[in-house]
């Protein structure tokens, strides 16, 4: 049955396909009940497709565009997550039919940029495959791809995106779970020059990645994520009100808890899409309060009036939300 809190699931899909990827990802090869071309994506487009369990999630396309048969994406089975990648993953089968939304892009590749720098870490690599395939097949633009993962096991898409290498330069990192062999990004990144940096992963890196590139223009450089970045805080994580108004409703936000769900559970209907803090689609007005950013969004000048409401908490009793 369809999430009636996820409107934008419009779609069926049927799973043509479902096998490994890398260890702990699982590839699944999507595309139309009939056999008919597929809405047009662009790269770096995404989905949101309802799990088995019932649960909403996002997930990347992570094939080139022009591929108008089929989708394709790749799932990291997350133990510590909430429920969804595990439902895809453990009970999704060749020949289920899944709903979806129509294809959705906020990490839209930008085709006047003079060259592009692609920066992956672990299972955010779906997006930028997808980038990088469209980039390599046009072949008018230069581009620098680096994968960063724990082990070449858990690399999902290796041999592939090596072989790009006689198009763009290609480099894909191990660091088997020693930070100290970690690739130094910093010389990447050093010199400002007339390219568009995409990054996803894992919130350590692209924190690594902001930092390093606070010296390029704000407009070149886009982050993408998956929303691991909160667990290890949930732990730390206090109960907390939001009211609605001044003189609204007020509704309790427990530990372990989104404001986004507490206000689902207490009848609001919000549509979401990535509910990972990235996107920018669940932000509400912050009235009064002290929040808890944990978004990849806000700017700092906006924190004081605004909320991503999918992942950010409270440091104060109390948030008061514009209804």
């Amino acid at each position: 049955m369809v999430d009636a809190l996820n409107p934008e699931l419009v779609t069926q899909l049927r799973v043509a396909s479902a096998a490994p990827a890398a260890e702990g990802i699982r590839r699944f090869r999507l595309t139309s009940p009939d056999g008919a071309p597929l809405a047009e994506f662009t790269p770096g487009a995404h989905l949101l497709l309802q799990a088995p369990n019932g649960m909403t999630r996002r997930y990347s396309i992570s094939n080139p565009p022009a591929e108008r048969l089929h989708y394709d994406i790749a799932v990291k089975r997350e133990a510590d997550g909430r429920g969804g990648s595990a439902s895809m993953v453990d009970e999704t089968r060749a020949g289920d039919l899944i709903h979806a939304s129509l294809p959705r892009n906020e990490f839209a590749l930008q085709a006047t940029a003079g060259s592009y720098l692609f920066i992956a870490g672990g299972i955010g690599i779906t997006p930028i495959r997808s980038m990088v395939h469209h980039v390599a097949a046009a072949g008018d633009k230069p581009f620098e791809l680096y994968y960063l993962t724990r082990a070449p096991e858990s690399t999902a898409f290796r041999d592939e995106l090596a072989a790009l290498s006689a198009r763009g330069k290609v480099v894909v990192h191990h660091d088997h779970g020693d930070p100290a062999r970690s690739l130094d990004l910093w010389p990447v990144f050093e010199k400002p020059r007339a390219a568009q940096i995409y990054c996803c992963g894992p919130h350590a890196l692209m924190e690594s990645v902001r930092d390093m590139t606070g010296h390029w223009p704000t407009s070149a450089v886009h982050f993408e994520d998956f929303g691991a970045r909160n667990v290890a805080r949930a732990a730390g994580d206090t109960p907390f009100r939001v009211r609605l108004g001044a003189g609204g409703a007020v509704i309790d936000v427990p530990a372990g808890v989104s404001i986004l769900q507490a206000l689902r559970a207490s009848g609001h209907r919000i549509p979401s899409s990535c509910e990972s803090g990235t996107c920018g689609s669940l932000r509400m007005m912050l009235l009064e309060g002290d929040a808890d950013h944990r978004d990849l969004v806000l700017a700092e000048s906006e924190q004081q009036h605004a909320i991503m409401v999918c992942v950010s908490r409270a440091h104060s009793p109390e948030l008061i939300l514009e209804p």
